[in-house]
């Protein structure tokens, strides 16, 4: 959980995602690390298409495994996508070793995929090197549990204020006790009943907190205290007012007995009598109580070790000696309460593994970009499909530069080598303000896609009116804007020789135009998108880029966008200097500044949104950005549906959207300025009285300064 929480603060805004094995753990997992984690699922299990179809979905930088969580096709397969893999809290008990070793040859093929194992102990690593992990890959860090959080129950938790009426003399809890392990073993919940039978004639008011280790067993142990007519109160049953005392407080509840222990004098450790190898004892040493253990504490050997030499708890060899040494913990607390300091002392010596662990973390996902692998049988035929996409790329490319063309001012290109949204139109917008108010006079060339017009070249002033049918989308935004005429059409030279018989046009800003080789440019300014920086790793249809990552060579400078909606800004930067050691990079966010009410064209402040609850939609290359910017404000989403990148809203549609708001209870529908400008001319009346409100934005740079005397140099 600590680990969890460190995450979360590390990386703020990377999405986490937690698997479990187990319902049990499951249900931990949900009540107590859901606000850390944003998705919480149960592993796959270990088929090549289970696991790739898991991996297909999260695209993880970062695969973190706990303990001893050995799986040989989720190993191969974290590796094939580019994600860095690391077992942390590496353990194998001694029981469990002999069966490993037996299993070496099988190990040997699959932990050298490992790229760091940490393990909880010196002769826990050695264990690892042995079965196969590279010696040079393996670090003792401690065990994670050490660095648990000592935090009591909430004293306004039901439980604690049913000990609050109850006053119980002395509280003993038997935490996570067990089931026999097979014939002739002990059952744990019998031994303690034995016990509480011997106490209860020498320490009235003693209250037990009999906590099962798994909830199947909670029905099991009531039959027994029943059985055995003892007098209980099951946690699912606590009364409202003060009640007759019962003997046990059955904890028949999941994740709520770590906070208990606060509450307790004496604690005894289930899974010791039963020769379950243990379970964990530093929680309640972390609340400086005595703690007593059986003979079975092989999962934990070292900590047992440690906690032995310091005579930092009370060991027993069976279960007739549990009555007599809770006894004498109740009886001396002076004796107790020095057992407990020293327990506190052992844990509180050996944390320190989750901040290892965490700077491990650091270093890794600075290191890996996820890639993305098609399923089988498809992949070999998107291979070829890619081969030949390239191919086809080069031949264009060749011939595009042996034709090019030079206007007579310089051009800006500013394009991207992925398919999808990069933030460029915002970007061209940036740069278009930045040079007015340096005192240049911009123009932009655009290709205008999807537009309608007949015309080869479409020249439109600043602030023109105009329908996106006609001129595009994006142009539309940048006629909207007033910072610079347009010119639209396929053939940028000739468009920009039409543009600048018409402005006085001292430089110009290509969008979108790294693959336009066409025309000559001063500045290949090519952006990365920090939700989806290498589109897969592979050219399309195998992934989604529109060149190899070798094009990445021929740009001037990098602007990696949406820096602020992850944390992959140093990993991006890496893999930029595979393919260009030299050229600069810079980052950039996405910086929300008003609501606009469509139909009046009225600002809100983007503090204080003019609705209570918004139904979201839009139509971009990366729908993601809008819907992390919407959560990041905190946005009340009544729903979220998504359109195809350039989307036209027809009436049919608007009216479609007005009933999925309604449907839930939304009064507003929110959307980007793109997709406002998509919209169909009735759409306010269509809507009524759902209000539409569109998000304004601008791109802020980091250094913006430094950027623009970049860009001001190789003019």
């Amino acid at each position: 959980m600590e680990l969890l929480k460190s995450l979360r603060q590390e990386f703020p805004q990377t999405p986490l995602f937690l698997s479990t094995a187990t319902l049990a753990g499951r249900s931990v997992a949900v009540e107590k690390l859901t606000p850390y984690a944003h998705g919480i699922f149960f592993a796959p299990v270990d088929y090549v298409w289970a696991v790739r179809r898991v991996l297909r979905t999260l695209q993880p930088s970062l695969v973190l495994v706990a303990e001893t969580e050995i799986w040989p096709n989720l190993f191969r397969e974290v590796k094939r996508t580019g994600a860095s893999l690391a077992i942390l809290n590496a353990r194998i008990s001694d029981r469990a070793f002999p069966r490993y070793r037996r299993l070496a040859w099988f190990f040997r093929a699959v932990l050298p995929s490992v790229d760091w194992v940490y393990a909880q102990t010196d002769e826990i690593g050695k264990r690892f090197i042995e079965l196969g992990s590279r010696p040079e890959r393996v670090r003792t860090a401690g065990n994670l549990k050490y660095d648990f959080a000592a935090r009591p129950a909430p004293p306004d938790s039901d439980v604690m204020a049913f000990l609050e009426r109850l006053r119980p003399k002395h509280v003993w809890i038997a935490a996570s006790t067990t089931a026999p392990a097979g014939a002739g073993d002990i059952d744990e919940d019998d031994a303690v009943l034995a016990a509480l039978r011997e106490l209860a004639a020498c320490h009235p008011g003693l209250l037990l907190i009999l906590a099962p280790r798994k909830p199947e067993r909670f029905d099991v142990a009531a039959q027994k205290l029943d059985g055995a007519r003892i007098a209980y109160i099951r946690r699912s049953s606590l009364p409202a007012e003060r009640s007759a005392a019962p003997a046990v407080l059955l904890l028949d509840s999941i994740g709520e007995l770590s906070g208990l222990f606060s509450a307790a004098d004496v604690v005894f450790m289930g899974g010791t009598l039963a020769k379950r190898g243990g379970h964990n004892i530093l929680e309640p040493a972390l609340f400086s109580k005595p703690v007593i253990v059986g003979p079975h504490m092989e999962n934990f050997q070292a900590i047992a070790a440690e906690f032995r030499k310091a005579g930092a708890a009370i060991e027993i060899a069976s279960a007739a000696e549990l009555a007599s040494a809770v006894s004498r913990l109740l009886d001396e607390p002076n004796t107790a309460a020095a057992i407990g300091a020293r327990a506190l002392d052992c844990a509180q010596t050996k944390r320190g593994a989750t901040a290892k662990s965490l700077e491990l973390a650091r270093q890794l996902y600075a290191a890996s970009l996820p890639r993305y692998r098609p399923a089988m049988p498809w992949f070999p035929l998107l291979w070829l499909l890619s081969r030949i996409w390239v191919g086809g790329a080069r031949r264009r490319e060749q011939r595009a530069r042996a034709n090019r063309r030079r206007l007579d001012v310089p051009v800006i290109s500013v394009g991207n080598i992925t398919m999808g949204g990069t933030g460029k139109t915002p970007c061209v917008l940036r740069l278009a303000a930045d040079l007015a108010q340096s005192g240049r006079r911009p123009g932009i060339l655009t290709r205008g896609y999807g537009r309608t017009s007949p015309e080869t070249h479409l020249i439109v002033p600043p602030r023109a009116i105009g329908r996106a049918e006609r001129t595009g989308d994006e142009p539309q935004l940048f006629v909207r804007s007033g910072l610079a005429p347009v010119g639209i059409g396929t053939n940028r030279f000739q468009t920009g020789l039409a543009l600048l018989r018409e402005f006085p046009v001292d430089v110009l800003l290509l969008d979108d135009g790294f693959q336009h080789q066409q025309l000559a440019r001063a500045v290949d300014l090519v952006l990365i998108d920090a939700l989806n920086p290498i589109a897969g790793g592979e050219p399309f249809p195998l992934g989604r880029l529109r060149e190899p990552l070798s094009a990445l060579g021929r740009a001037d400078l990098f602007l990696i966008t949406r820096s602020n909606f992850g944390s992959l800004s140093s990993a991006i930067e890496r893999e930029i200097r595979r393919w260009n050691p030299k050229a600069p990079v810079f980052r950039a966010a996405t910086e929300p500044c008003a609501w606009v009410e469509n139909s009046s064209g009225q600002r809100y402040p983007i503090a204080e949104p003019p609705f209570q609850k918004a139904a979201a939609f839009c139509g971009l290359g990366n729908p993601a950005s809008f819907r992390r910017t919407l959560e990041n404000l905190g946005t009340p989403m009544a729903d979220w549906l998504e359109f195809k990148d350039h989307h036209r809203y027809r009436a049919g549609e608007v009216t479609r959207l007005r009933g999925h708001a309604l449907a839930h209870r939304a009064d507003a529908l929110v959307t980007t300025e793109k997709d406002a400008v998509n919209l169909c001319d009735s759409c306010d009346s269509l809507l009524a009285p759902v209000r539409l409100f569109w998000l304004e934005a601008k791109l802020v740079i980091e250094a913006e300064r430094e950027f623009l005397r970049e860009i001001e140099r190789r003019l």
